[in-house]
């Protein structure tokens, strides 16, 4: 059942702002995408290589998508957006891998803060849901001005590896270029090594710093090349031809593992929507003020549009139901007012203890401005039935998505499994954004204070003062809310249409049955009654 008239002015000024904020997120996947730039891409093309992404295309098996994780990495910092580093999941010879590619048009492929944080998040992914995983290498190693972010938590990369490959997870890495210093360990600690002629170089230092350490005088072939890592230091299991013929090598060490998912399989038959899913656009307002019912989106992204509401008239501004998504069962909360309450807070506690007994990924969809304070409900406990609902979500066992649509601010945003709270995925709309409270609130707070402070010590306060700190503060606060802010610093897997949610959330309950699928048998933390 849905109520929504599309052909209200509401729903038309609603999805013209959708599509505008489309537009700036397209524009800046656009940059990514685009890599170095023109001069570097055509130098690449002209050594005879492939990009980073055509690279992908030919690993994939032909017609399956490629879900890519955090495009916008880096977005407004100094460092180019997407980091020289593409990561993401597709399906390798029927297998679901994570796959990540060096862009070697943007500095040669080295890494900065942004790569490091981006490829750690793509080795958890990884972990959480058994995903085999691929490497593209063809990376100079750490960007070295700045080193100082990358050497002490860079680590972490040779610690994945030899973990993912410990729990049984198989890791393949193709080296198309350079893997030189740190970034020799990525093919030294993976479980399968192709190497191509005449491009690939291995080495822990190449000729120069050979000459500098040493004295001694080397080539890069001799030092670190293919042929000689395939016929005398053995790094190289498997030498290719030339890029095709290694991703084609690659395909067949896939489709070698005997992998299986160990998660139950979906239901065989899969009704799409009643609604369609371009009606996604026009239900979230401009201003996140004006509340909307999230059954709207439900019914245009869950399979055949059913939704078994859960104590449907009780905590009534949070629905919870069951449904399915592709086939997937899946558990459903979503913010309908906004304003979480103590019923609110209990009725979601239940519901996530209900879904861990039965083994149901909980999906999260926010538009939250957090929980309700004032003396009426503060008295009435909301501290500690917010609490409850925390507990519940941080010790829940099932897999967790989550996606941003509207609001999510304060600690609504840690109920309804926010990043700290480690969701499996969790993806924004363009029209969402996450923050401590609201830009006014939180300008309007900074303001009291202040005033107070001034009466305190019997000073004047200056009004005028007080109007351009609170403009000011607002700016900011709104600028850091935004979903292209929040995705530059990897606090979500990536800014997704509306429009693709079905698609999406339906690649990621795919991919966390890689691996099982148990909730909690208790375990939960003491909840105050």
């Amino acid at each position: 059942m849905t109520l929504l008239d599309t052909a209200d002015e509401e729903y038309t000024a609603n999805r013209a702002t959708m599509l505008a904020r489309l537009a700036e997120v397209n524009a800046a996947h656009t940059i990514a995408i685009d890599g170095g730039g023109a001069k570097y891409v055509e130098r690449h093309r002209k050594r005879g290589k492939l990009l980073a992404r055509e690279r992908i295309e030919l690993l994939l098996d032909p017609d399956t998508p490629f879900l890519e994780l955090s495009p916008l990495a880096a977005w407004g910092s100094d460092y180019p957006v997407g980091a020289s580093l593409v990561t993401g999941i597709g399906v390798v010879e029927g297998v679901e891998c994570l796959i990540t590619a060096s862009d070697p048009t943007v500095r040669g492929g080295a890494s900065n803060p942004w790569t490091l944080k981006k490829a750690l998040r793509a080795n958890e992914i990884a972990f959480a849901n058994r995903l085999p995983v691929i490497s593209l290498v063809e990376s100079g190693g750490a960007d070295l001005p700045s080193q100082k972010e990358i050497f002490i938590p860079g680590g972490a990369l040779f610690r994945d590896l030899t973990r993912l490959s410990a729990a049984g997870i198989p890791t393949i890495a193709v080296v198309f270029g350079n893997s030189t210093a740190g970034g020799a360990y990525i093919p030294g600690m993976s479980d399968h090594v192709i190497m191509v002629k005449d491009r690939s170089k291995v080495f822990l230092g190449g000729p120069p710093l050979v000459k500098m350490a040493t004295g001694e005088e080397s080539d890069d072939e001799s030092l670190g090349g293919a042929d000689m890592h395939a016929r005398v230091s053995g790094l190289a299991d498997y030498y290719a031809l030339d890029e095709p013929d290694a991703l084609r090598t690659a395909r067949r060490v896939v489709s070698r593992l005997n992998w299986r998912k160990q998660g139950p399989a979906p239901r065989a038959s899969v009704e799409p929507p009643m609604h369609d899913e371009d009606e996604l656009l026009g239900i979230v307002p401009g201003d996140l003020r004006t509340p909307f019912d999230p059954r709207e989106v439900i019914t245009r992204v869950v399979d055949g549009s059913r939704f078994d509401e859960f104590k449907p008239l009780y905590g009534p501004s949070l629905a919870t139901g069951w449904a399915e998504v592709h086939g997937y069962p899946v558990g459903i909360l979503a913010n309908a007012q906004g304003v979480l309450f103590s019923a609110e807070s209990q009725k979601a506690a239940q519901f996530i203890q209900l879904a861990n007994q039965r083994d149901i990924p909980l999906l999260f969809l926010h538009n939250t401005t957090g929980y309700m304070v004032g003396k009426e409900y503060e008295q009435a406990g909301i501290i500690k039935h917010g609490a409850m609902m925390i507990n519940a979500v941080a010790n829940s066992k099932v897999p967790h998505l989550s996606v941003l649509m509207g609001a999510s601010y304060g600690a609504g945003h840690y109920g309804m499994c926010g990043r700290a709270f480690d969701p499996r995925f969790l993806f924004a709309w363009p029209s969402a954004k996450s923050a401590v409270m609201g830009p006014a609130q939180l300008a309007g707070v900074l303001s009291i204070v202040a005033r107070q402070s001034a009466a305190a010590k019997g000073m004047p306060y200056d009004d005028g003062a007080d109007a351009a700190l609170r403009a000011m503060v607002e700016q900011q606060i709104e600028s850091e809310s935004l979903p292209m802010f929040l995705s530059g610093r990897l606090y979500d897997d990536g800014v997704i249409d509306p429009r693709d949610t079905r698609t999406v959330l339906g690649l990621c309950l795919s991919a966390v049955h890689g691996a099982p699928v148990e909730g909690a048998r208790g375990g939960f933390g003491v909840f105050r009654m």
